[in-house]
């Protein structure tokens, strides 16, 4: 109060109004408040000129909120159309562009945040302007924009703000990036636009969603919205004759990436994805439902534009999995569909890997090389168990050893001998029109044959190939999606996880045939809904041999499946010798809220499975799966 005395003694020459001098980003603004002449003492009239004060510096801020807004969009639309110019010669000019478009939106972003929150849009990460009106960014967190000329960015690292929407715009295949809000780019990692916080130089972004998700099946499988084909009873057991209701929210998913620029040309950047999917010894669907904590992805990649090197360490999607552009992580191409287990043929594994990636012909032309954690899913029917897990004995009396349950801190499963690491390379072509990619894999499957006193390793050669293409019929808003993979001893690559080998009567490894495939198309008629549908197949070879009056291998036709049409009895092969799954499904995704909170979406899925066993002695028999699928996601981030 004191204060506003002193000032009415000082202006005591404006009876009738009060003029004070204020400065925005346009220059100097004379606000005139017209006030009732002030009395000494007079409070009622210094509160009413308080309020209006007040008032006008609440003017004042969203004044600045809009200016910065205003200058935000003038020098992304200018650098939009240099980079346009630039992306039309083919120039690394368009990269360069690009990036700079990422600073300015991320600065003039600061500056906005700041202005809500009445700080000076120049105060502590200012957006300074030049005389050609471009957005310069400065700050601890800022790219280099400049060297001389005003309009001449030096920017030329191809992350900048978000390596997959720059790669894409430069590739302009008409595929793009995810949605951020699809259920794809959610199982892929895809990071969206809220929940960025920088600390100094260093850039943290948050991902993740609250999921609730249930399903109705016409079958008891005890997997809840993941499908474990395998498990899928036949008519010999009662789960085959009784539906099931199963949901959870377990598979809520929580991410965080680290970014920082090393210099004008590269970047690094560190990701972790966790969610609940794991069981533990503690869980149990009567009270608690308390599903353990679990390590989805945690990667570092290295990105340099001036060499188009990028470099990737850790665990993350199999290089093996389709990609939407480029070689690049969080782009890969991964089914809609609410079932954890995604889709049956689909290729993919998230393990330890250390993938090296070039690009040429400015973006559009991909070359990667990837060494990645190796594992050999055996199926072991009718071998006698060895002295230990893992162990098996052959016909002729000798021990194969093909691995040994997990000891310390790892888990207590059976873990395969393995020699060597996967070798895995790919090609991706980024035309104007579509995605496409070719793939290729060496595995080396592993054992000990030991008797009394001595024995032998033994050292399969497995491996394939394949490819994927996304069609985008109509850019953005139609796209069909194929792909395919097939080869010998990597049956572990396909969501159904049939076996990758089984034993020679010799006791070495032999790998199974393995097809996998899927085809959807995928339609986004607005950017609230999603529509998609798939079918997708799965199948293994099979590998046997019979000695002594006993069947061994896999899918031997001498193994008894004459019981597998009548309940309770034992006499049914069929679901550890399985020769095809199919799957058919249609489904959508609503986001029916969206706005600065983030997005609320809702997604049905139908879905029908078949499985068909090998034929051995009583036919070849099949069993069915119908499912309904049902979620609500939170996404806040996105």
């Amino acid at each position: 109060m004191r204060i506003f005395k002193s000032l009415h003694a000082s202006w005591a020459h404006c009876t009738t109004g009060l003029c004070m001098g204020t400065a925005l980003a346009t220059g100097p603004l004379l606000l005139c408040l017209s006030t009732p002449a002030l009395a000494a003492g007079d409070d009622a009239s210094l509160d009413a000129l308080e309020q209006q004060i007040s008032r006008i510096q609440s003017e004042q801020r969203a004044l600045q909120k809009a200016l910065v807004s205003v200058q935000k969009q003038i020098a992304a639309h200018r650098t939009v159309a240099h980079a346009g110019n630039a992306a039309a010669h083919h120039g690394a000019g368009g990269a360069h562009q690009i990036a700079s478009l990422e600073a300015a939106d991320h600065e003039a972003g600061i500056a906005v945040a700041s202005a809500e929150h009445g700080e000076e849009a120049n105060s502590t990460r200012p957006a300074h302007f030049g005389g050609n009106g471009h957005l310069r960014a400065t700050g601890p967190d800022a790219q280099p924009s400049f060297s001389g000329m005003e309009d001449t960015p030096t920017v030329e690292s191809v992350v900048g703000h978000r390596a997959e929407d720059v790669i894409s715009r430069l590739a302009e295949n008409g595929v793009g990036p995810h949605s951020r809000e699809t259920a794809g780019a959610q199982a892929a990692g895809a990071l969206g636009d809220h929940g960025v916080f920088h600390m100094g130089p260093v850039t943290l972004i948050l991902g993740g969603f609250i999921d609730a998700s249930a399903v109705e099946a016409n079958r008891h499988t005890a997997s809840g919205t993941f499908n474990f084909w395998q498990a899928t009873p036949f008519k010999n057991e009662p789960r085959y004759h009784t539906d099931n209701f199963d949901g959870s929210a377990r598979y809520s998913r929580l991410s965080l990436m680290a970014r920082g620029n090393v210099d004008k040309y590269s970047t690094i950047s560190g990701v972790f994805e966790m969610d609940f999917g794991a069981g533990a010894a503690t869980t149990d669907a009567y009270e608690s439902n308390s599903y353990a904590f679990r390590l989805r992805q945690a990667y570092l990649a290295y990105d340099n534009s001036k060499e188009n090197f990028h470099f990737l360490a850790g665990q993350a999607w199999s290089m093996l999995t389709p990609g939407r552009v480029g070689i690049i992580p969080r782009q890969e191409s991964l089914p809609e569909t609410i079932e954890s287990s995604m889709l049956a043929g689909q290729t993919w594994s998230r393990q330890l890997q250390f993938r090296f990636v070039k690009d040429f012909l400015n973006h559009r032309l991909w070359t990667g090389l990837s060494i990645e954690n190796s594992a050999t899913l055996y199926s072991l029917n009718n071998f006698t168990a060895g002295s230990s897990d893992g162990q098996v004995v052959l016909p002729t009396g000798q021990t194969v050893t093909v691995g040994s349950d997990g000891t310390g801190l790892t888990n207590n499963a059976l873990f395969p001998n393995e020699i060597a690491p996967d070798v895995i390379g790919k090609i991706a072509w980024d035309p104007h029109w579509g995605h496409y990619e070719v793939e290729g894999i060496l595995h080396f499957p592993h054992d000990r044959v030991s008797t009394l006193g001595g024995g032998k390793n033994h050292t399969a050669v497995g491996g394939g190939g394949g490819g994927s293409m996304i069609l985008p019929v109509i850019p953005h808003k139609v796209e069909v999606r194929l792909a395919g993979l097939a080869g010998y001893g990597i049956g572990r690559y396909g969501s159904v996880l049939l076996p990758d080998a089984t034993l020679k009567s010799n006791g070495a490894p032999s790998p199974l045939f393995s097809l996998q495939g899927t085809a959807g198309i995928i339609a986004h008629p607005n950017p609230l809904i999603d529509v998609y549908g798939y079918f997708g197949y799965q199948q293994a070879g099979r590998s046997y041999f019979s000695e002594g009056g006993q069947a061994y291998g896999y899918g031997n036709p001498a193994y008894n499946n004459t019981g597998c049409y009548t309940e309770l009895s034992g006499n049914c092969a069929a679901g550890s010798n399985i020769h095809s799954v199919m799957e058919a499904t249609v489904g959508a995704w609503y986001r029916f809220l969206k706005g600065r909170y983030g997005t609320v979406e809702a997604g049905v899925q139908l879905a029908y499975s078949r499985i068909h066993a090998w034929d051995g002695n009583g036919g070849a028999p099949d069993t069915s799966l119908s499912e309904l699928f049902m979620d609500f996601r939170y996404l806040p981030f996105q």
